[in-house]
């Protein structure tokens, strides 16, 4: 939703609109997608979605709410684009919309303040793989380069106790005799030494205290932190970028997998850095999905805070909030959610079959 919203007026009349539909169900390929998401920007509550395939916008709407009623600005359908006499903005603008363009990024095209503001909304969502972080090193390298952050991201890592004692960025010129592995296929290695020559190189570099037989401190030495330290260190130290960006300026941070690779207590600190009001004074939001069972124990979320993916024998996902789940009674608040989860009280738990009839017909019985 975020790439179509973003990069939709850029595109041209015949342009594509990125689709990807639901396959599972006769129907659904040919069916547009439908996004809507419900937010809150400048103090003010806004509700905003469309419908679309790949070659057209089906529908699209928006509204605002101030105080307690909701009211469109503006509603899109097949036939046309009812603009609202209070939204002064969009007037004049609906023949200016193509059938593959979003009417919203038409009207932030033309300086509409309303607009403006949710388009600002979307580009300050930044969504990030917790699998692929060394995507996002980059944005690490740049804050512990600036003095501004360095000791704030430095800090960090001594508390959550990642055992070095500081940390140092390292720029080098690319040597294509040291800085590439010996092993890779002749057409990969020129291109990358066409692509990097001439070209500076960052490294992080740990500091590590040395010990002798009797656990005196004799020196320091430095590793090479991408090659040397462990996989979770390497991630906690990748996402750090982006986790202090965010609380530095407001916004929200979306992460798939957050605990892959992290300690549960590791995973933890990065929610508590949200949670905690004289850390994240801009308001920052962290949405993040999650197989670790220990955040729903260790994390003190609140039921509204915790939402569940179900998938059917149909292959559709059904995603529900904890407390919205009203099997049985009211869920309060001082159960165990963990163990409750685990039980399948909630249910998005996997089915486990006879184990012994898969044993019997691995032994041939």
């Amino acid at each position: 939703m975020k790439r179509i919203v973003v990069e939709n007026f850029d595109k041209r009349s015949v342009s594509e609109i990125p689709h990807d539909p639901f396959l599972l169900n006769t129907n659904s390929p040919s069916e547009p997608t439908f996004y809507e998401v419900v937010f809150l920007a400048e103090h003010i509550k806004y509700r905003y979605g469309f419908e679309a395939d790949k070659d057209v916008i089906k529908s699209e709407w928006l509204f605002e709410t101030k105080k307690k009623t909701e009211k469109p600005l503006f509603l899109r359908v097949p036939e046309g684009i009812e603009v609202m006499p209070r939204y002064v903005e969009g007037k004049d603008l609906e023949e200016k919309t193509r059938d593959n363009a979003l009417f919203l990024s038409v009207v932030d095209q033309f300086n509409g303040l309303i607009a403006s503001i949710i388009m600002k909304w979307f580009r300050g969502l930044n969504i990030i793989s917790g699998l692929s972080h060394e995507n996002y090193r980059a944005n690490t390298f740049y804050m512990l380069d600036n003095p501004k952050f360095h000791e704030i991201l430095v800090n960090y890592y001594s508390q959550i106790d990642l055992g070095f004692d500081m940390l140092r960025v390292e720029k080098v010129e690319f040597d294509k005799n040291k800085d590439l592995p010996i092993d890779l296929p002749e057409d990969i290695l020129k291109q990358l030494i066409s692509d990097l020559d001439g070209k500076t190189l960052i490294n992080l570099r740990s500091m590590h205290k040395v010990f002798d037989k009797d656990k005196n401190f004799v020196e320091e030495i430095e590793f090479d932190v991408r090659r040397q330290e462990s996989s979770g260190t390497n991630k906690i130290i990748d996402l750090s970028g982006s986790i202090f960006d965010t609380l530095t300026d407001g916004g929200i941070l979306a992460i798939d997998e957050l605990d892959a690779k992290l300690h549960p207590l590791l995973t933890l600190s990065i929610v508590r850095l949200f949670q905690n009001q004289d850390i994240n004074k801009e308001g920052a939001q962290l949405i993040f999905s999650t197989h670790d069972t220990n955040i729903l124990s260790i994390c003190n979320l609140r039921r509204d805070q915790i939402y569940f993916v179900e998938k059917n024998k149909f292959g559709v996902s059904d995603l529900y909030s904890l407390v919205e789940y009203n099997k049985e009674g009211k869920i309060r608040k001082d159960r165990s959610f963990e163990k409750d989860y685990i039980n399948g009280r909630y249910g998005a738990v996997p089915y486990f079959g006879n184990f012994n009839s898969l044993l019997e017909k691995w032994h041939g019985k």
